[in-house]
């Protein structure tokens, strides 16, 4: 069994093309996603193309610090 840490982790996936755009306050908001992840597969950080329903597209959405 695993000691100490889990290996699946809750992380959040925010929308890298509207945080661009808060800063010029175009957008209406900023799109995330929460999924889980496998530290053992993936140790670095997770980038997925994922919907924003904010820009009307398909773009990609990385991990973010909680």
């Amino acid at each position: 069994m695993a000691k100490g840490k889990d290996i699946r982790i809750t992380v959040i996936l925010e929308c890298t093309s509207c945080d661009k755009k808060s800063v010029n306050k175009e957008s209406r908001g900023i799109s995330r996603y929460i999924t889980q992840k496998n530290r053992h597969n993936t140790p670095s950080r997770l980038e997925l193309r994922k919907f924003c329903p904010f820009c009307c597209k398909h773009t990609i959405h990385a991990e973010i610090k909680k």
